[in-house]
């Protein structure tokens, strides 16, 4: 198989790679609005064979989700709002390196953590700016109402990708309810290194198209889209909790890159 760009492995890599093993639902913000343009200046749109978003969170460097294919030519849109055509506040590079966090398991989703290296820095501008990340590590607790954004489908079940920025507010449900029977059912287990969320009724998720978009709870970057199924209240989504551990992880990725 030929890679299209350099990927790094650490030396004391556990990354276990299984082919085809991702969420099997179609992508999309479900509920929410459409947001004002560039009003979420560190979204980052990641197009490949399928699209996903990140953060931009240093001038070079966009975290996202491991589990994104970034098969193809995949480029990194930043300053972006619509889809269906570029805009004058694009600012668009190749990814220089692709740094997944080094003990990802695809079947478990733990550790679905993505550092993108850029080709060349971002200029900051009304359109584009930096996420910063948390000072600490600590958990969200159940209750908390959080909001992420992406491009994906609006429509359950509709694999097409939204042609603007859309948001949606999620609230986080515990643990326990969110591993019952009547939930995720422990597969995958939801552990503490996940948040689970969305609305009452499923009618307000995020999904496989958003992967990779930050969770802000209370102004605060808390963790990052991992999986799903769009909508359905009995699967809500899990996204992956930026703890202490994965939070030195990147820091000290970027410090060894330079």
């Amino acid at each position: 198989m030929k890679i299209p760009f350099p990927f790094f492995f650490p030396a004391a890599m556990c990354l276990l790679i299984i082919p085809g093993v991702f969420p099997v639902s179609c992508d999309g913000i479900i509920g929410g609005n459409e947001v004002s343009p560039h009003t979420r200046r560190y979204m980052a749109l990641i197009g490949g064979l399928k699209v996903c978003a990140g953060a931009l969170i240093k001038e070079n460097w966009v975290l996202t989700a491991a589990h994104c294919d970034l098969k193809g030519n995949p480029q990194v849109i930043l300053g972006a709002h619509a889809t269906s055509h570029k805009e004058k506040n694009d600012q668009t590079f190749s990814i220089k390196k692709a740094i997944p966090y080094p003990c990802f398991d695809p079947q478990t989703f733990e550790g679905d953590l993505q550092l993108l290296q850029l080709e060349g820095k971002a200029t900051m501008t009304k359109a584009v700016g930096i996420l910063q990340l948390p000072h600490t590590g600590e958990d969200v607790k159940p209750h908390t109402k959080c909001h992420v954004a992406g491009w994906g489908s609006t429509k359950k079940d509709v694999c097409k990708i939204s042609n603007a920025l859309r948001e949606v507010n999620v609230t986080v449900i515990d643990r326990k309810i969110c591993n019952d029977a009547q939930h995720h059912n422990f597969n995958p287990v939801v552990d503490l290194s996940m948040i689970c969320a969305g609305g009452k009724k499923g009618e307000d998720d995020s999904c496989e198209g958003d992967s990779g978009s930050p969770l802000i709870c209370n102004n605060v970057f808390r963790a990052v889209t991992s999986f799903g199924k769009c909508g359905n209240p009995q699967k809500p989504g899990i996204y992956i909790l930026l703890t202490k551990k994965h939070l030195n992880w990147i820091k000290k990725t970027i410090a060894g890159a330079i």
